[in-house]
């Protein structure tokens, strides 16, 4: 199962964490966020060094919110990213045109019924995975965990990666969910000390028990 860590912002924070041997990083590019990328400030050269020193077993996602199709190509050149992850309302041609240029794309998608995945068809083929993530005023981070008994509905093509509301005591929960489409899992407010900030202890023991499982 792939395990993405996101929200990721602190230097020595961002070694650590690379360090557990999960297969994604995400760093948020939105302003907004409690877990904006940009808020390192007077450390951001030495972040950039963090970024360019993680391993290459572990890829390096960028996350955007309705951001210009230039300032994704430009941070993505800037911070050598593998994959883009939208979570904004990017529509199905945004997704295109990137798809056109070569860069790989995760679609966030807000989930809390049925009805909400209706929503990713107009999204097929156009993007590499959807990530589903819990409904909320925002975009993502909420820290609550949606129904995941939904997600029997999706027959989708497109692979999906499970978000929102994961926590330590969410193990069990994760390995009796079974989806054939489902790939992975993403890790982030549950696992912070602060905004932005990871337990290490508690990811280095939620990743040593999934690779068990």
């Amino acid at each position: 199962m792939l395990i993405k860590v996101c929200g990721m912002r602190e230097p020595d924070n961002i070694r650590k964490v690379a360090a557990l041997g999960v297969d994604w990083m995400g760093f948020i590019f939105y302003a907004k966020s409690p877990r904006w990328y940009g808020a390192v400030g007077k450390e951001l050269l030495l972040a950039e060094d963090a970024i360019s020193h993680i391993p290459q077993s572990v890829k390096k996602v960028g996350v955007f919110v309705n951001s210009p199709l230039e300032e994704i190509m430009k941070t993505v050149l800037r911070y050598k990213l593998d994959y883009v992850q939208l979570h904004g309302n990017e529509s199905p041609d945004d997704c295109h045109m990137l798809q056109k240029r070569g860069y790989s794309l995760i679609k966030a998608f807000s989930v809390a019924t049925v009805e909400d995945l209706g929503h990713t068809a107009d999204y097929e083929g156009r993007v590499d995975y959807f990530l589903f993530d819990t409904k909320c005023k925002g975009f993502g981070g909420s820290g609550h965990q949606f129904d995941w008994s939904v997600l029997a509905a999706y027959e989708g093509q497109t692979p999906f990666i499970l978000s929102g509301g994961i926590r330590p005591d969410s193990v069990d929960a994760i390995i009796r969910f079974h989806h054939p489409a489902c790939m992975g899992i993403d890790l982030n407010s549950g696992f912070e000390t602060e905004p932005g900030l990871k337990d290490i202890d508690k990811l280095k023991s939620f990743v040593e028990t999934i690779r068990k499982k």
